[in-house]
């Protein structure tokens, strides 16, 4: 009699939308592969945006510590984290743990795993701004998990090389595509086959997504975004701007202060993916300071603003479909103006390839992970 292969537990832990998103399909691919396990351990660092991600692509969480609270610190969800994740790796003992971007609960995680000697996988290693402050604390996080992982998985070449540069072996550098991709794909493929779509737009008018929520955007920052927004709605008269709020305080009080009243400006909940996929699909020009953003829009070959002072990825700005503008109201409005101006700066991404990847990174990693484990 053939003796049954036990099969590798691969824990993946995560608790933002952009780490489930990221995390979806291989979590599907892992629930296929004939000799691994997935075990999904949900930190709910964002409870309701994570929530709706699990439940759009029909996952279900082994785990559930659920640690926000209210107003939470850096601080208390960091120890939050450990006191959680500790017994729970005593407890499950897994093959490999991976952690994906650059979150606190990844950082957490991995630290956590390295204590108790199991191998980290970082989903996205290598980005880097060189700014420790920008974006916070993202920049410090990606950083020291590079230091405990064991295998890291860049998205692309540049952050394959930078790795190298910092002195991790090649050895333990796989460059596999960027995982949020290979998300996006399948929600295209889901939204392709329904009747309805989850927005209305209007027919005729210049449509301007905008997402701005980073804890760097809080204060000053975020109220030249918004005086920025403004001006755009008053040169374009046919523009329709629409804003999804995040829920953090500091970004609704200004937000709702300086857009409110303006009737081109639609400051709206926030969207599921399935409705933040179709609202990217339909823009014309795409603001933000998002990092998920910037790998996903270029899918749809739309220009983006990227709203901050660095980006931990360059390859869409050397790709033509991103240009850092900054906090700055009056180089927003100009750079807007010259893409809501002129239709051939939208014509001439038509066709360029996504450089964040092809939907085909989770794969990539299962398959490096059997081979590997």
């Amino acid at each position: 009699m053939v003796k049954k292969m036990k099969k590798k537990k691969i824990m993946l832990c995560f608790g933002t939308r952009p780490e489930a998103l990221k995390m979806a399909s291989l979590v599907l691919d892992l629930k296929n592969h004939p000799r691994l396990k997935p075990i999904v351990v949900l930190t709910a660092q964002h409870r309701q945006m994570s929530d709706q991600v699990m439940k759009l692509f029909g996952l279900k969480s082994h785990y559930d510590l659920n640690l926000m609270t209210e107003n939470q610190t850096l601080a208390s969800l960091s120890e939050r984290l450990i006191k959680s994740l500790d017994p729970l790796l005593q407890k499950t003992k897994p093959d490999c743990l991976l952690v994906q971007g650059d979150t606190t609960t990844a950082f957490l995680a991995a630290l956590a795993s390295f204590y108790h000697k199991v191998p980290v996988g970082h989903i996205e290693a290598g980005l880097r701004t060189d700014d420790r402050y920008q974006p916070f604390p993202e920049e410090i996080n990606r950083r020291l998990i590079t230091q405990v992982a064991e295998f890291n998985f860049a998205p692309t070449q540049i952050a394959a090389k930078r790795l190298l540069k910092e002195g991790v072996s090649s050895k333990n550098i796989i460059q596999t595509g960027n995982t949020g991709i290979d998300a996006l794909f399948i929600m295209k493929r889901i939204l392709e086959k329904r009747k309805t779509p989850p927005l209305k737009f209007p027919k005729n008018k210049k449509i301007v997504l905008v997402t701005a929520h980073r804890r760097e955007s809080f204060g000053k920052p975020i109220k030249n975004i918004c005086l920025a927004i403004r001006k755009i709605a008053e040169r374009f008269p046919e523009a329709e701007i629409y804003y999804p709020v995040h829920l953090n305080p500091n970004i609704q009080k200004p937000v709702k202060e300086i857009l409110k009243k303006n009737p081109q400006i639609h400051l709206i909940k926030p969207l599921a993916y399935d409705a933040l996929v179709y609202a990217m699909s339909r823009a014309d020009l795409i603001l933000t300071d998002s990092g998920g953003i910037q790998e996903e829009a270029p899918s749809f070959y739309k220009p983006i603003l990227v709203m901050r002072n660095v980006t931990e990825r360059p390859e869409g700005v050397k790709a033509g479909f991103s240009r850092i503008v900054g906090q700055n109201p009056d180089k927003i409005l100009r750079e807007a103006t010259k893409i809501l101006k002129n239709p051939r700066e939208i014509r001439k991404l038509k066709g360029k390839p996504n450089p964040y990847g092809d939907g085909k990174a989770s794969k990539r990693i299962v398959k490096f992970l059997a081979q590997k484990l």
